[in-house]
């Protein structure tokens, strides 16, 4: 999804400049004209994935709006704006939480470097405290991705039975976050910072699943030449996870209902009985109860194990969730491989909006991490989803010259004129920036040409004099430009007017 600026000037040219070099770049601009609109723009719930701050404003300063916006828990990366650049202002500015800054006027690379900067540091932050509160156990419903009435109802599900040690049985296919469902119960039970264990039941070999779910004492059986605690006493106090439990052998199942009952299990070769303080959270990909009816899996246990069942939907199931996922997934993978992709094109959201995703989210997970690794674009485009889509990238795509950032002027008389106008370039066919005696011949001209040769407008739009202005022509020699065709008759009504 295409990344939100908020730019907070009291200068409505200096709004509109940096709104066109932002939406050159594909991101989505929105203005307050000072600290307290930002403020209450930001309480609302307003879309802010940085805000461009300018320090010297009437009212409430830059420096109070950003001291007031962190107060207020907005963590926003912030970028300071100001027409003088003094050691003090950066370290105050700097001291209050901005994360980069710089002095008007700022050329539209510097601009659009320091938002990108800005975005992967965001990005890096939240990436940071995912892992976190994933290696703490301390993953909550909150931390789930989604807000589609499948999801909403799996959150309200998980949260009330977070709030026991009530067995949960999570069902679902292949790929749709069963683990992740569990951890979010975890952490928000009362055993969140304590173990959690999570186990693959049909990834272990049957002569070994009894040891590594119970434990084994030394010179059990062949092999056993040092003492193991098994699962259960690795998760003592939290939380044991049994992913695919229907795949599980009956002889296990028995041990399994036992230590459910009588929270206790028997290592192999022990003598005694060991006590365990565990939250079994179980969960499978099959139909048990066609499971029981055939004999593969205990009826007993399958009742223990489903007191409190939460069904996984499918992500064909939830397809609103994909552009918040394909988000995640984009920000998380930038950190892993260095990138800086801002987001996803609106057509490439769109396709996988209409895929049905076979795999689930974890062939959604895979997809963007392949497009991520190859992409050279600040939006991942169709093609670069080729299974998907069915795209293929477009022929010299990677000898493609850099695209020309380009002046966008505003107002309805302008836009009315732009499909006839030329824009500027501020970069050549190589990519480097353009000398400022060529981009000012091409400005000037194209103000000619959208203002039909009025040299007043022409004039007092560009902020100079007249005399100015013709002398420039002179310079630049763009006489034949007004005085030619159709500027003539209008550049001589200009001039009886003047």
């Amino acid at each position: 999804m295409a990344k939100t600026v908020l730019v907070v000037d009291d200068d409505p040219t200096q709004r509109r400049l940096i709104q066109a070099v932002l939406e050159r770049e594909g991101f989505v601009v929105i203005h307050a004209e000072n600290g307290d609109q930002a403020i209450a723009r930001l309480g609302a719930g307003g879309p802010a994935d940085v805000v461009l701050l300018d320090l010297v404003m009437p009212g409430m300063s830059g420096q109070d709006t950003l001291v007031e916006m962190r107060a207020r828990g907005f963590n926003q990366p912030v970028i300071v704006v100001t027409a003088t650049g003094g050691i003090d202002t950066v370290v105050q500015a700097m001291q209050a939480g901005a994360v980069d800054f710089f002095v008007k006027p700022a050329s539209p690379e510097r601009i659009t470097v320091s938002i990108r900067n800005a975005l992967s540091m965001g990005a890096l932050k939240g990436e940071v405290d995912r892992l976190k509160k994933h290696q703490s156990g301390r993953t909550t419903f909150d931390d789930l991705i989604g807000g589609s009435p499948a999801m909403t109802m799996v959150k309200r599900l998980g949260e009330r039975a977070a709030k026991s040690s009530i067995p949960i049985l999570i069902t679902g296919e292949s790929g749709v976050g069963k683990e992740v469902i569990a951890r979010a119960v975890h952490g928000s039970s009362e055993r969140a910072g304590k173990p959690f264990v999570a186990v693959n039941c049909g990834a272990i070999p049957d002569n070994l699943v009894e040891s590594i779910l119970f434990g084994h004492e030394k010179g059990s059986f062949t092999g056993a030449t040092d003492k193991h605690l098994g699962k259960f006493q690795e998760a003592n106090g939290g939380t044991l996870f049994l992913d695919e439990v229907g795949e599980l052998p009956l002889d296990i199942q028995v041990k399994l209902l036992r230590a459910l009952q009588e929270s206790e299990i028997d290592a192999v070769g022990s003598k005694r009985s060991i006590k365990v303080d565990v939250r079994i959270v179980s969960a499978t990909n099959r139909d048990l109860s066609q499971a029981v009816k055939e004999g593969r899996f205990r009826e007993d246990l399958y009742y223990r194990l489903n007191v409190f069942p939460i069904e996984a939907p499918a992500l064909r199931e939830r397809k609103e969730d994909v552009p918040a996922l394909l988000d995640a997934f984009v920000k998380r993978f930038n950190v892993e491989e260095g990138k800086t992709v801002v987001g996803a094109a609106p057509e490439t959201i769109a396709c996988l909006t209409a895929f049905d995703w076979p795999g689930n989210v974890r062939q959604l997970e895979n997809a963007v991490y392949r497009a991520i690794v190859l992409a050279d674009a600040p939006y991942l485009q169709p093609y670069d989803f080729p299974a998907i889509s069915g795209a293929a990238p477009p022929a010299g795509l990677a000898d493609a010259a850099p695209a020309a950032i380009t002046l966008v002027p505003t107002g309805g008389e302008l836009m009315a004129a732009m499909p006839q106008a030329a824009p500027v370039r501020i970069l050549d066919e190589r990519g480097h920036l353009r000398t400022l005696e060529e981009i000012e011949r091409d400005l000037i001209q194209l103000a000619i040409e959208i203002y039909a040769g009025h040299m007043s407008e022409v004039a007092r739009r560009l902020g100079i004099g007249r005399s100015t202005l013709y002398r420039k022509v002179r310079e630049q020699g763009l006489e034949d430009v007004v005085k030619g065709g159709a500027f003539e008759a209008a550049d001589e009504a200009d001039a009886q007017v003047a």
